[in-house]
């Protein structure tokens, strides 16, 4: 399984690069899984559906699962931030590609999305995990750097990227064990 974090500060269109690399990665015959990370309390059960229900009555765990998807929701007791590692480890294992959008200070290799209208600096100069860089302005990147810089627009020539690279992505985390 290959792992790539797409890092980036908020606004500078993550998630819409994430949307754009699982159909040119499947497109390449690859299964891609996305583990993302909320900072706010988040839900995706409904008030009044059976499996919020159950929730409400204190279940620990629900799994919900039909012929074409299964759900589970784990209630944490007390506020539980759990490492981007804990969370791979929750994945299916027949998956070619994890992107992890969210998880910008973990110790995976990055994808940096920079784009100066955001206002915010980039990471790259500061954070060796970042490997290369998106971006939509390389003229005005804040330093020179070695490292690919791609078009933030262009998730084709990324996913081809990175299928080429892949070997720098190979995920092999010994530390965790579930």
């Amino acid at each position: 399984m290959n792992v790539v974090a797409i890092a980036g500060y908020s606004g500078s269109g993550k998630t819409t690069l994430v949307e754009s690399l699982i159909p040119a990665l499947k497109l390449r015959g690859q299964r891609v899984s996305v583990v993302k990370h909320a900072h706010h309390k988040f839900d995706i059960d409904h008030e009044g559906k059976d499996t919020w229900r159950h929730r409400e009555a204190g279940a620990f765990e629900v799994v919900v699962a039909s012929s074409r998807r299964l759900a589970l929701m784990r209630e944490f007791e007390k506020e539980s931030e759990l490492s981007v590692h804990h969370l791979i480890a929750e994945l299916y294992d027949g998956v070619d590609w994890v992107l992890v959008e969210g998880f910008k200070q973990s110790d995976l290799c990055k994808l940096e999305v920079w784009r100066p209208s955001t206002g915010k600096r980039a990471l790259y100069p500061d954070d060796d995990f970042v490997v290369a860089i998106a971006t939509d302005a390389p003229d005005r990147l804040p330093e020179q750097t070695l490292r690919p810089v791609l078009d933030v627009n262009d998730a084709d020539t990324i996913a081809q990227w990175l299928m080429e690279n892949a070997h720098r992505f190979e995920y092999r985390d010994e530390s965790y064990v579930p």
